[in-house]
């Protein structure tokens, strides 16, 4: 009789951890899961590292600060949310929606970023290096001073983007769109080329753009 408290104790742990597990996240209201409406969430701060965020709705979500390492936000709703200063390093963000998203100050460090909705961001001292952004549309985005070094922008709609002073050294640009874009002081040293399109563009001081493209 003495031991039957501690065989009582030890067969329900299995069931309390069980439960706790499969417990999903909850931050201010917001439920982290899969397809969840979280339209203006507080989420500032909040570690989302790791978490699965796809399908979710975030729009004008306040993130900033936010840590979002390795988070998989694919096909998720991100327009107009505040992200200034987040930690987005190597999350997945395939064909998601951050149209006028503030990603000011930001860390997207080789994000996956194929195919992702950015018209009209901002990006300003962002670090993009290494992400990887073929086919998204970063159409009249603002990205002054972003580090875009050694990035996959091939085929990227950059059309009318603000790229002021922003690094794109040793970047892939085949076929990009860099259309009446604005790349003066801007760093393209190294970068790849092929059949990229500079149309009207402004090269002012701008180091490795096309000197012999025909306006």
């Amino acid at each position: 009789m003495n031991y039957l408290p501690l065989l009582l104790l030890l067969t329900t742990l299995p069931a309390i951890a069980d439960d706790g597990a499969d417990s999903p996240l909850i931050i201010n209201g917001c439920t982290i899961a899969d397809h969840s409406q979280c339209p203006g969430a507080n989420l500032k701060g909040a570690d989302l590292s790791n978490q699965d965020l796809r399908n979710m709705n975030l729009s004008s979500a306040d993130l900033r600060g936010a840590d979002l390492r390795h988070a998989r936000l694919d096909l998720a709703n991100l327009e107009k949310a505040q992200l200034q200063g987040a930690n987005l390093t190597r999350a997945s963000l395939q064909q998601s929606n951050v149209r006028l998203a503030d990603f000011t100050g930001a860390t997207l460090l080789a994000i996956q970023g194929w195919g992702m909705f950015a018209q009209g961001a901002q990006f300003q001292d962002a670090d993009l290096s290494g992400a990887y952004l073929q086919f998204a549309r970063l159409s009249g985005a603002r990205m002054h001073n972003a580090n875009l070094r050694a990035a996959d922008l091939e085929m990227t709609w950059l059309s009318k983007a603000d790229l002021r002073g922003a690094n794109l050294a040793d970047a892939n640009l085949q076929e990009s769109k860099f259309g009446e874009s604005n790349l003066e002081q801007a760093n393209l040293s190294g970068s790849r080329q092929h059949y990229a399109n500079f149309q009207d563009a402004n090269m002012e001081g701008c180091a490795g753009c096309p000197t012999t493209w025909n306006k």
